[in-house]
């Protein structure tokens, strides 16, 4: 590594996944130089969305007082189906763009290497650099939301495949004959331990009667029941719900037990919204599932904790995924 190229260089990091954008530009030690947040916006097309991307960057950089020649490299966390060598996002369904070669477009505006990776991975890859999982060895990300995204940093790198992401925890396959997948698959772990998967359950106990918390405060409706509401109506007393989300995390548990007896890590990140707003409820049922059903004598070689990172865990992660390509 040549030194001189890269001390005085700064990092971009940039986080599609989930509901907005997060940029943020770093110094060479990683400290926040600018930051720009943005709600996505799923209706836009492709062209109108990298000119968002490249504009956002472009302020960021303004905002700083600094030039494109001073840039070492931008990282891009991603969601969906990915080439990460050529830098294309083959899919992106909370965008509803398709084959976008991101790369090679944000590339040719700010003469940098661009580096695409999964958001789970460049999440992960966060909280092992600056977070939770500093020192490990091997690290194992799970994050219920939406879906349950997967991800591990084995040795320092991000665990992937030939050409895609991999650790597609969420749609291992727990319940044969089980409710449909947005995979198109049936049972998928997904079904019954994502955000979404125990709002819907949420939603049944509300119209039931059995959740008055819930049905007063966000009635039926699956985009009012979220983290923190969930969060309330347990510490208000529905006692359905929390029976709801400790048979999720159990079922978390139970898939995730298997990944530790295949791929021995030696600290598992539980993160997401849902997680960090009952941080002790997930620790204590995937913590029991996992040591009931793991090889005994994996028992006391895993430390398993919350993700500290929260929503900057993706840029931090993407931009210091950057750096380590550039510099490896």
């Amino acid at each position: 590594m040549n030194e001189s190229l890269t001390d005085d260089r700064v990092w971009i990091g940039f986080d599609l996944g989930g509901t907005k954008m997060n940029a943020i530009l770093f110094d060479s030690e990683f400290g926040v130089l600018g930051r720009r947040r943005k709600k996505s916006r799923g209706s836009e097309g492709v062209e109108a969305g990298i000119e968002r991307i490249v504009a956002g960057i472009a302020k960021l950089l303004e905002e700083s007082s600094t030039s494109k020649d001073m840039l070492g490299g931008i990282g891009i966390g991603c969601p969906g189906p990915l080439d990460l060598e050529e830098g294309i996002i083959l899919e992106a369904p909370n965008l509803g763009w398709k084959n976008v070669p991101l790369k090679k477009s944000l590339e040719k505006e700010f003469g940098c290497p661009v580096f695409v990776c999964n958001d789970v991975d460049s999440g992960l890859y966060g909280e092992y650099r600056f977070g939770a999982a500093v020192g490990a060895s091997t690290a194992l990300g799970i994050f219920p939301g939406t879906g349950i995204g997967g991800a591990m940093v084995y040795d320092g790198q991000i665990f992937r495949g030939k050409t895609g992401s991999c650790l597609e925890i969420g749609h291992v396959p727990v319940m044969p004959d089980g409710p449909f997948c947005g995979c198109g698959r049936r049972g998928c772990l997904e079904t019954v331990a994502s955000r979404l998967a125990m709002s819907a359950e949420i939603a049944k106990a509300a119209y039931r009667g059995q959740a008055p918390y819930i049905l007063r405060v966000a009635g039926t409706d699956l985009a009012n029941i979220r983290s923190g509401t969930i969060k309330e109506a347990i510490d208000a007393g529905d006692k359905i719900v929390e029976e709801i989300l400790r048979d999720g995390a159990r079922q978390l548990g139970t898939v995730l037990a298997g990944a530790v007896n295949m791929l021995a890590p030696d600290v598992i990140i539980l993160g997401g919204g849902l997680v960090e707003a009952l941080p002790r409820l997930f620790l204590e049922e995937v913590g029991k599932a996992v040591a009931a059903r793991i090889m005994p004598s994996y028992l006391r070689t895993y430390e398993l904790k919350v993700a500290k990172l929260g929503d900057d865990a993706g840029a931090m992660g993407a931009a210091a995924w950057a750096r380590h390509r550039v510099e490896d």
